[in-house]
């Protein structure tokens, strides 16, 4: 799975922007507890003060389950939709200094499917 996120990351690198240096650590429990508390299956820290480095944790402890479940494929790309949700939040960020949900998901599952039409398995 490492590897396949490795891949999409520099295919992200090719397609956007990232003026703001965003690193992505890969946690091996199920969940990830926010700043509020809630378990997710990845989120993004993005400072007040746009001199400090934002970053992303992605939980990957779920996906033996979601392979077995859904099959290889589907479980790679449900990680990389959970990345791209957690960019479009930094899109957001480096553009206006926040971040909100409306078409968040819409323009994550856009990515995925573009970077899908670049590759034959993720």
């Amino acid at each position: 799975m490492r590897a396949a996120l490795l891949r999409y990351a520099s295919w992200l690198r090719s397609q956007l922007e990232f003026p703001v240096r965003v690193p992505v650590y890969l946690l091996s429990g199920k969940s990830v507890r926010t700043s509020e508390g809630q378990l997710v299956s990845a989120s993004i820290f993005l400072p007040w003060n746009r001199k400090l480095e934002p970053y992303i944790r992605i939980a990957t402890g779920e996906f033996q389950a979601l392979r077995r479940a859904r099959g290889r494929d589907n479980a790679l790309a449900a990680h990389l939709h959970s990345l791209s949700h957690e960019i479009v939040h930094y899109r957001q960020w480096v553009e206006t200094g926040r971040a909100w949900e409306q078409g968040v998901v819409t323009k994550a599952k856009g990515l995925v499917e573009r970077y899908a039409r670049t590759v034959d398995h993720p």
